[in-house]
């Protein structure tokens, strides 16, 4: 009988705390942007057309995690010397800094779909907390792919002074909103 309470009890402390799926982030639909007042006379937009991370979710335990990279120099203005403008020292740095991360091990849940994920946003060699409000959560199998898959829309409000990007800081404005559409296939 000892040896028996001795196995199972064995087997529960190799076990791990949750049992969560992995999931790789689909870079094609995936891609974030942001939005910032210019002059004060309209709301510029950018993008980003290179991002790439893993996703861990175990709905049953609500727990989870996201670890999401960004690569500066795929930055998209919509025209090339703006681009070069907001790559450059004054705003992305992309040189000296080639990536935006957004880590967090903390997914916040209303029943079963995320809806908050708290954690941390490196941007320009400065990290901050940061939580992202989750919209449109839905998992299930891939229509076309038949794999199961995860998406969201994402987003977020900064300050970019905070980060060290002060340029025509309050012209530009200081707030800058964040949107991204994510999605992921279980690996």
């Amino acid at each position: 009988m000892n040896q028996t309470v001795a196995i199972v009890l064995a087997a529960l402390l190799a076990a791990p705390a949750y049992a969560a799926d992995s999931y790789t982030v689909d870079p094609n639909h995936t891609w974030p942007l942001f939005e910032v007042n210019h002059l004060g006379f309209s709301t510029q937009r950018g993008r980003f057309n290179k991002s790439s991370g893993k996703i861990t979710l175990d709905i049953a335990a609500k727990k989870g995690s996201v670890d999401l990279t960004i690569e500066t120099a795929s930055l998209d203005m919509g025209f090339e010397k703006w681009d070069e403008h907001m790559k450059g020292e004054d705003f992305f740095n992309v040189k000296y800094f080639p990536t935006i991360r957004f880590t967090s091990d903390k997914l916040v849940f209303d029943g079963d779909k995320v809806v908050a994920a708290e954690g941390r946003f490196s941007l320009l060699g400065v990290t901050k907390p940061m939580t992202l409000t989750v919209s449109n959560f839905r998992c299930a199998p891939h229509p076309m792919l038949k794999k199961q898959a995860c998406g969201a829309d994402v987003s977020a409000t900064l300050k970019r002074s905070e980060f060290g990007m002060t340029k025509f800081v309050p012209a530009v404005s200081d707030e800058v909103k964040i949107y991204s559409p994510i999605e992921a296939f279980k690996d």
